[in-house]
């Protein structure tokens, strides 16, 4: 197995062993630091020795004795303190042995539901379930949110807190429970899949891990509640989007926008499974916005070649989007599509309003499609500025070389 694939692995295994123990000891936090250590350890042995038989029971194995020597350091440091006193540390459990079998169990789902837990503000249930089942960095979390890193780091670890002092037992919720908490689960997996399907930093465009993960947790929670029209809006706009990311770069991992891209390397099955769901979610009561961004990528999906856009229908679909979500990322892409039915200065007119959002007044797309329109109306010194201004508010490197390549063009 490559390091490539142990990564891979490691990261599918990491949410379950994690699940596995705050299943069964509890104690959230230092269940994580165990989970970690356990990552660790076979990161630096199965290169060496071989993937285990088992690999989620030896993981497992090895975190479960490193939650009893971290809770018994930490027992031994706080003797005196009565709530130290109530833990049970877990040298009584059964774990599965790592030469045999572990129960076919997977407890994502469960610590999804859990991290979306009512105690906590909506804003800590995504921080929590973004690190402890995505796992993202807290970097990459803070970016997400726009937040700095610390304020980041504070939030997560309040949240664990909070987990932690509630008491409440770890398994899948009530029906009436898991209604409550889905709107947070699924925005997580759509930050999840986004964070795949354009990482917001380091030299990849793409991390597929990711994506390919929400999109796992994404098809379980819709086992659970075929029924619910936004779970599958959601599935289908990850399929619909997924599909296109083998054409999105180059040989050596450089960016293809969408109209240049070779639609013969688009996914047709992927495209063809969630036009499906679409179709079958739409009719099914009130539209929420996982459909509708779904159906603006099946619009995208659909089309033979760029220049066959149904431009007027995303517009229109942009539009209904907007009626139910304060969003300034659908207001820009809203604008982008204005800029194909009615001409790139009406586009601008948009972009020119989003300025005082200061949501994403800063944020590095909207000045790129500031530049990308203005070399539509062939003002190329203020696209080049534009550029490079959104070349430098990106820490995403693919999307830099793109942005300085767009403006070094301007430039000869």
């Amino acid at each position: 197995m490559t390091g490539d694939d142990a990564e891979g692995l490691l990261r599918r295994l990491a949410p379950q062993v994690l699940g596995a123990l705050v299943r069964r000891y509890g104690h959230f936090d230092t269940a994580e630091d165990a989970t970690q250590e356990a990552l660790l350890a076979a990161a630096v042995q199965w290169p060496e020795e071989g993937v285990p038989q088992n690999p989620r029971g030896w993981l497992i194995t090895v975190a479960s004795r490193r939650l009893t020597d971290l809770l018994r350091s930490e027992q031994a440091r706080r003797r005196r303190e009565d709530t130290v006193a109530r833990w049970t540390l877990p040298d009584g459990w059964l774990t599965p042995a790592t030469d045999q079998p572990a129960a076919d169990f997977d407890d994502t789902l469960v610590l999804l539901f859990l991290c979306c837990h009512p105690a906590l503000p909506p804003a800590a249930q995504i921080a929590l379930t973004l690190r402890a089942v995505g796992g993202l960095t807290t970097a990459e979390i803070a970016r997400a949110f726009l937040v700095p890193e610390a304020t980041m780091a504070r939030r997560i670890g309040r949240a664990k807190q909070r987990i932690r002092e509630s008491g409440v037992p770890f398994g899948m919720p009530s029906a009436a429970e898991r209604a409550d908490r889905l709107g947070v689960v699924l925005h997580v997996l759509y930050l999840i899949f986004n964070e795949g399907y354009a990482s917001t930093s380091g030299p990849n465009l793409q991390r597929t891990e990711l994506s390919a993960e929400a999109i796992r947790l994404a098809r379980t929670v819709h086992g659970l509640l075929p029924d619910d029209g936004e779970v599958a809006g959601l599935l289908a706009l990850m399929l619909l989007t997924d599909a296109r990311r083998l054409a999105r770069t180059t040989s050596d991992g450089a960016l293809v926008p969408m109209a240049e891209q070779d639609r013969c390397l688009w996914n047709a099955d992927r495209i063809a499974e969630g036009v499906d769901l679409l179709t079958t979610a739409l009719p099914r009561g009130a539209t929420g916005p996982y459909q509708l961004q779904a159906a603006i990528a099946a619009v995208h999906d659909e089309a033979p070649s760029a220049e066959a856009t149904d431009w007027p229908q995303i517009t229109a679909l942009y539009e209904l989007l907007m009626q139910i979500s304060d969003n300034p990322v659908v207001r820009l892409n809203h604008a982008v599509a204005v800029a194909m039915v009615h001409g790139p200065a009406a586009g601008i007119v948009l972009l020119d309003e989003l300025r005082s959002d200061e949501r994403i007044a800063d944020d590095h797309r909207i000045h790129a499609v500031r530049g990308h329109l203005l070399e539509k109306l062939g003002d190329h010194t203020a696209a080049r500025d534009s550029y490079r201004t959104a070349a430098g508010r990106t820490t995403s490197v693919p999307q830099q070389r793109f942005l300085h390549e767009r403006a070094d063009r301007l430039a000869t």
